[in-house]
């Protein structure tokens, strides 16, 4: 799974320095070559043994191996401690697939143009492909950056690095594990200063090999005079308290990571802590300002992240956007017709509206789809109604937006968010920004977001990830408004089969109670089940299901319950992929605790499960484990 770029502009195009790299791809089967070495691809095998989590007596610690210090090892100045040690060295970039770690990865690379690095870019896709490309390249590198990835494992115990080699982990999952925040030699956290972390202190979960010996010193042979075997006697007490203290310190610490470990959730996305750095380094443009922008938007279109943490980090961004992008009124006229504009903005929240009908972005978001029930009849005729409330004829909202009458566009926002109220929609209008490329194109940052995950995620042509991996990242760039074309077809094409498969599961009664959670079951031959094999598309259709399941239901109970739901994932391998969905509250913490039910789960009842997924609730199971799995997390949750 090898990408290798060298610096290059901004806007250039990175096919034409992959060839040498299509020929280093390999198939994902059961071996992969790795020079004079093999290592075997782990099979789908039983629950935690293959999850890089934490075990449940907490992480181990050999001394010997590993060098943990008391203070947590937060890289505190990126610029000084991340940038300047990696500027003249040879570097691997171990970027996650998300739309997230593309931006991020955009802004490092045109850093590194800047500086002329060295730099070779792997996409990975899981705990797999991480492992094998860290093996194929150890040799040649001794400094790795992870993107979105490797935050939440131990990762000297997944990697088993030499004592030489250096990681740089920028990745927004939480919580990060404690070996690697506490580890002061090889693994450095590119972390907001301000994220709030709750890491455990040291001393409550580390003890120091010393403590551990003192149990086994002193002892005596019995031939001892009688002072000296009285003094024998208290050192047995002594060394007794100290073994019942240890115990009742071992329960706390089991305590302590629970609690710590038990919830997974998102921090400050990493493309604006790459921007940070470049902000810091004053090398700040105004493509990486909206890179930034469209990893914050992904966080909040996947739904990674509460509505206070958005707003917070739009207003951070919006001050940015400001400084670069102020310009009066005749300066404005002299902008040249391929400039770029960013500008801050109350939109509405309607998928991709600008570059398709409103009809269809009305139909096809989920936020009015399940507002109005648009999958019943008479959500159809509520529909009707809010188009009539509006004044606006159906000739006009179906055809192409940017085909609409001038008259109706200039008030269109706030004849929508008026009529939005009395239809119970108050939430309509969200703060984003939009980009303008030259007088023409004009784009939303949740239009990136779409476009750039559908194209990741593209089923249409069989082709191999990387593939989808390069296209996605093209379609950042500005020089390439082709490739992100091609995304915005595709992610309309999404968002239908994502709303048709919604109205299918709800009005043939698919989401049904299984007591402490909701589930739903994606049969083999349901249309469109090939795309919901892939985890961003499952996810994404999972939330909107749930949010739709919500508005529809009576059930007050089930209003509050989380959602499981499984798709075929490989019809051969007899394998299906299953999410955990938190619940649909007002108050949700976004916090999802089905990654560690899940392990469990599979624990208990040795169910054949892969969790090779960077987002611990998205895991693979074989078929005929099914039953079994869902029986030992019903009694888990309960």
């Amino acid at each position: 799974m090898l990408l290798l770029l060298s610096p290059n502009p901004i806007g250039e195009n990175p096919e034409r320095v992959v060839q040498f790299a299509q020929s280093s791809l390999r198939r994902r089967d059961s071996r992969f070559s790795i020079g004079p070495r093999t290592v075997t691809s782990r099979p789908i095998g039983r629950g935690s043994d293959l999850a890089p989590s934490l075990s449940e007596g907490g992480p181990r610690l050999p001394l010997f191996r590993r060098r943990l210090v008391a203070a947590a090892m937060f890289v505190s100045d990126c610029r000084r401690e991340f940038y300047d040690v990696i500027v003249s060295q040879r570097v691997l970039l171990l970027v996650a697939s998300d739309v997230d770690a593309l931006c991020a990865c955009k802004i490092l690379q045109a850093l590194f143009q800047c500086d002329h690095v060295q730099y070779t870019l792997v996409p990975v896709s899981g705990w797999q492909e991480l492992e094998t490309a860290f093996l194929e390249h150890k040799d040649q590198f001794k400094y790795f950056v992870f993107i979105n990835c490797g935050a939440n494992v131990d990762l000297l115990e997944i990697l088993q690095p030499e004592e030489d080699v250096s990681f740089f982990v920028c990745d927004s999952h939480r919580p990060i594990h404690v070996v690697n925040v506490y580890n002061d030699t090889q693994i450095k956290l590119l972390v907001k200063q301000d994220d709030d972390l709750d890491v455990p202190a040291y001393d409550d979960i580390f003890r120091d090999e010393e403590d551990e010996e003192e149990d086994s010193e002193n002892e005596s042979d019995g031939s001892e005079p009688a002072e000296k075997r009285r003094r024998l006697q208290e050192d047995v007490i002594e060394r007794t308290m100290k073994r019942r203290q240890r115990r009742e310190w071992e329960a706390r610490r089991r305590e302590i990571l629970f609690d710590y470990e038990q919830y997974e959730y998102h921090g400050t996305s990493s493309a604006m802590v790459m921007f940070d750095l470049a902000w810091i380094m004053s090398k700040d443009l105004n493509d990486m300002l909206w890179w930034a922008i469209v990893g914050l938007t992904d966080q909040w279109v996947q739904d990674k992240i509460t509505q206070m943490k958005y707003v917070t980090d739009i207003g951070i961004l919006q001050r940015h956007v400001s400084r670069h992008n102020h310009r009066n009124e005749d300066e404005e006229n002299s902008l040249s017709i391929d400039c770029m504009r960013i500008a801050f903005e109350y939109d509405l929240r309607l998928a991709l509206y600008q570059h398709w009908s409103l009809y269809e972005s009305l139909c096809n978001t989920s936020y009015t789809s399940a507002s109005l029930k648009l999958w019943s009849v008479q959500g159809q005729k509520r529909l009707q109604e809010f188009l009539a409330d509006m004044g606006l004829p159906l000739k006009q909202v179906k055809q192409k937006f940017n085909s609409m009458d001038m008259s109706l566009k200039e008030n269109l926002r706030e004849m929508i968010e008026e009529s939005a109220n009395k239809f119970g929609m108050k939430d309509l209008r969200v703060q984003t920004f939009s980009i303008h490329f030259g007088f023409k194109n004009k784009f939303s940052a949740s239009d990136i977001v779409y476009a750039t995950a559908s194209l990741m995620e593209n089923i249409e042509k069989e082709g191999h990830e990387t593939t989808n991996f390069i296209k996605a990242l093209d379609s950042l760039s500005r020089g390439n408004l082709d490739k992100l074309h091609q995304g915005l077809d595709l992610a309309k094409k999404q968002l239908r089969a994502i709303q048709q498969t919604v109205a299918s599961c709800i009005c043939t009664n698919l989401v049904i109670s299984q007591g402490p959670f909701l589930y739903c079951c994606l049969m083999e031959g349901t249309p469109d089940v090939k795309l919901f094999s892939k985890p961003v598309s499952l996810c994404l259709l999972s939330k909107y299901l749930l949010k739709s399941f919500v508005c529809s239901t009576k059930n007050k109970r089930c209003k509050l319950l989380p959602l499981v739901m499984a798709a075929p994932m490989d019809v051969e391998q007899g394998t299906v992929i299953m999410v955990g969905i938190p619940p649909e509250t007002e108050s949700s913490d976004k916090k999802n605790f089905f990654g560690r039910a899940f392990e469990r789960a599979a624990d208990s009842t040795s169910s054949r499960t892969l969790h090779n997924h960077f987002d611990m609730s998205i895991i693979e199971l074989k078929t005929e484990d099914r039953s079994k799995f869902l029986d030992a997390l019903i009694s888990l949750l309960s």
